[in-house]
């Protein structure tokens, strides 16, 4: 199918999540009024860079339907203005692209799939065999003993009453139970909370998405990847291959580093959200940028310019002031400090995910830095 596209520099829309867009351009504001007047309400969104005087478009992109719009015309000039909201709905291939006449960029895209993985063991399973089958790893097992003000005394673990467990018939496979254990969708995403757990104490695991496919989202979404990263993990049709990815990831990452200089900016402990969506959220200014920002307890090596401001605030009750790299003098974000006394917590950072890249223990499993990039002719 073909879409009118939009493209943003340094940000990448994953289904689930919201993206603002405030236009003044007058082509782009035509395009996106006549997109809110089609049934759909659907256009592409696609990550731009720029690379050696020439503009590079992400291959992978996703679909965005506005449900939120706002018009406005200046009187004196007559230029119009407009503000939308849009939601990520599904992951697209670019196959390939046209501007027209008016300058409105339109691509031919696949939408692709997202293949969830069933329980290969399931048809091996004989109804008998899934009731007796046991869980150790619920709380159902665990016998916990309290006093009158509810206070736990003792907890003990019951031995289960059948060793059968979900994986016992892989013996009767050609692979062993860990090599199921490896793609099942129960034990990846309790493994995934445990680790978003570790970078975020407060982040409780029934506020997270049940579904694989929509934590897939979450975690690709809320992770401050670099573009390349990012696009590596979008362009994985599994949802739980993607988290096992997105795993592998979080294991080898400590810190986040100046994407220019690889000085150490922040630790994974420091992140933590302020928004419900989760710590790292798009929002745009008023000239029409679109920042993807991870909020931070603590930062290091950077320097503040100007004076604290609460003019267009992303966070009400909070000044900002730019913030940037003490060695290599590049934008990386924000410091905003509250205004009120009742406002928790006084101070944090919004640091500029496009600004960031992850501390791995090692890059060279990363995949191919041009694998995702097409040149915009």
């Amino acid at each position: 199918m073909e879409f009118p596209l939009v493209t943003l520099p340094g940000t990448i829309l994953v289904p689930g999540h919201v993206i603002p867009l405030y236009s003044h351009n007058q082509h782009e504001v035509a395009m996106l009024k006549s997109v809110v007047d089609s049934p759909h309400k659907t256009f592409g969104v696609v990550a731009l860079r720029f690379d050696q005087h020439r503009h590079i478009i992400a291959s992978i992109g996703t679909t965005a339907e506005i449900y939120s719009v706002k018009n406005e015309t200046d009187e004196a000039s007559g230029i119009s203005t407009i503000t939308v909201l849009a939601q990520g709905r599904q992951r697209f291939e670019l196959i390939e692209y046209r501007r027209t006449i008016t300058g409105v960029l339109l691509g031919k895209i696949r939408i692709l799939p997202d293949a969830e993985l069933g329980n290969a063991l399931y048809p091996l399973q004989s109804s008998a065999q899934r009731r007796l089958c046991c869980h150790s790893d619920r709380e159902e097992d665990m016998k916990v003993a309290m006093d009158s003000k509810g206070r736990i005394i003792s907890c003990v673990r019951m031995k289960p009453r059948s060793k059968l467990t979900r994986f016992s018939n892989a013996n009767l496979t050609w692979w062993p139970p860990w090599v199921y254990k490896m793609y099942d969708t129960e034990l990846v995403m309790k493994r995934i909370k445990t680790a978003l757990q570790k970078w975020d104490d407060k982040l409780h695991p029934q506020k997270l998405p049940s579904d694989a496919t929509k934590l897939s989202y979450w975690v690709t979404q809320n992770i401050p990847l670099d573009d390349t990263l990012k696009l590596h993990l979008l362009s994985i049709n599994s949802p739980i291959q993607r988290l096992r990815c997105a795993l592998g990831i979080m294991d080898k990452c400590s810190v986040f580093c100046c994407q220019h200089c690889n000085k150490d900016i922040t630790g994974m402990s420091s992140i933590f959200s302020m928004s419900v969506s989760g710590p790292l959220s798009a929002y745009v200014n008023p000239g029409g940028h679109v920042h993807e920002t991870v909020t931070v307890h603590e930062a290091h090596n950077l320097s503040l310019q100007g004076r604290p401001s609460t003019e267009h605030s992303w966070f009400p009750g909070y000044a900002w002031t730019i913030a940037q790299c003490r060695h290599c003098y590049s934008h990386m974000g924000w410091k905003f400090t509250a205004t009120r006394k009742e406002l928790q917590p006084r101070k944090f950072w919004g640091l500029c995910r496009s600004s960031l890249v992850p501390g791995m223990a090692d890059l060279n499993e990363g995949p191919e830095q041009e694998s995702s990039w097409t040149p915009v002719m």
